[in-house]
């Protein structure tokens, strides 16, 4: 797990370069690309600061990232500069994050963590009818209820059938005996294909699913299965403080990974991570894309290539050193938020790899959940959790002041 650390000097220069590289709407005659530079009116190109802004440059450039970058020459070469920069952020999250080896992977930065997750759901169910000529009824996608609701949205959108895993309300672990129940009754009933959802840390809590319980069994029964790894919160952050885990590429149980830059990263909106291994993403080619060199395998088709260069300038200016101290950091955090609770007697849970911390409604007012903008686990409902996220802007005085209510909360209660 390295890359190389850059200074900001080199990734200026890289990004300059590579949009060098790209058809310029400015100075090029071109006349059958359906785009343009961001409207002049609003995003003006001569400001003095850009020269040393490259992201904002990109945005004001607006290069389309359309297609997968990493199929070869199979994709638009207009904005070909970019693209480069797109395919070394590939590189880095699939061989550096998720260990898999060279040229044996796809992927592309997606529009967010529901696009990759059914893009997932539609690849895998895509395998399924065109290599064993089998309907959708015969399909089923296995989850737990901790689940993001993409899942189930993906569920609906590709008329699949769903099998949702009880959790233990206390450890937030999936209940193996519910799973392998359910799958010999789904077996018993038809079901013959298999796409299994694992989460690496949940929204709501930062569960982190067992996978080597869940395949296990599923190896077990010689049961055809393909696993999905959902590290939407967790990709960035679980693999360096939890480096002996089973989450990744050399685990020949998995296919396909989604991890989020919007999140750990602080990269902007739209920069979920897509990953899965070589020779799937031919399962859901667009044929009907003919205009589009390489045709289309995403479900968004045109993209800003802003989101990727912004995404590869924050993994490199950290480096993979300096990303893993600032995990650690953000850990630290949460694990002095659940000392002080646990000696204040207040029930919560966390994994001790993440941090997240959702605390037990009992233990808490409305009032103060409500002034520290904590996140219930239901809006509907009188909730039962509320979460808290120990991001880099949450400082160690804010922590402080909450953790100094809560205790007077308590002592009130006792009084």
């Amino acid at each position: 797990m390295f890359w190389e650390k850059y200074t900001y000097s080199q990734i200026k220069s890289k990004v300059f370069e590579s949009l060098s590289k790209n058809a310029n709407y400015r100075t090029e005659n071109i006349l059958g690309i359906p785009g343009t530079f961001l409207d002049s009116e609003i995003f003006y190109d001569d400001a003095s600061f850009l020269k040393d802004a490259p992201f904002l440059s990109t945005l004001i450039a607006n290069p389309n990232h359309i297609g997968v970058h990493t199929l070869g020459d199979k994709h638009e070469d207009f904005f070909a500069g970019t693209h480069e920069i797109e395919k070394d952020l590939i590189k880095i999250c699939a061989e550096e994050i998720f260990s898999a080896e060279p040229y044996s992977y796809d992927g592309y930065v997606a529009s967010g963590g529901t696009e990759a997750n059914i893009e997932a759901l539609w690849i895998h169910r895509n395998f399924y009818i065109q290599e064993y000529k089998v309907h959708t009824n015969d399909i089923a996608v296995v989850y737990s209820s901790d689940t993001h609701y993409s899942i189930p949205k993906g569920i609906d959108l590709l008329s699949l059938k769903g099998i949702e895993i009880d959790v233990n309300q206390t450890t937030r672990e999936i209940l193996i005996k519910d799973f392998e129940q359910k799958i010999e009754a789904a077996l018993k009933n038809g079901i013959k294909y298999f796409i299994v959802n694992v989460n690496m840390s949940t929204t709501m809590f930062g569960s982190v699913d067992d996978i080597d319980k869940i395949t296990s069994f599923l190896n077990l029964l010689h049961i055809n299965y393909k696993v999905h790894v959902d590290g939407a919160y967790g990709g960035f952050i679980y693999p360096f403080i939890n480096k002996n885990n089973s989450f990744n590429f050399s685990n020949k149980n998995i296919s396909s990974f989604s991890i989020d830059g919007h999140k750990m990263l602080q990269a902007p909106y739209g920069t979920r991570i897509f990953l899965i291994r070589k020779e799937y993403m031919k399962y859901v080619c667009t044929n009907e894309a003919g205009y589009v060199k390489g045709k289309d395998y995403t479900l968004c088709g045109s993209r800003s290539g802003a989101n990727a260069v912004c995404v590869w300038m924050i993994l490199r200016v950290h480096g993979s050193v300096g990303w893993t101290v600032k995990m650690h950091q953000l850990v630290d955090r949460a694990s002095f938020i659940c000392e002080k609770l646990d000696e204040l007697g207040i029930k919560y849970y966390r994994h001790p790899d993440l941090n997240i911390v959702t605390i037990n409604a009992n233990y808490m007012s409305l009032d103060l959940a409500t002034k520290y903008h904590l996140v219930p686990d239901s809006h509907d409902e009188k909730p039962n959790w509320y979460k808290i996220v120990v991001m880099p802007h949450v400082k160690q005085g804010i922590i402080d002041n909450f953790l100094s209510e809560i205790k007077n909360e308590q002592y009130s209660k006792i009084n």
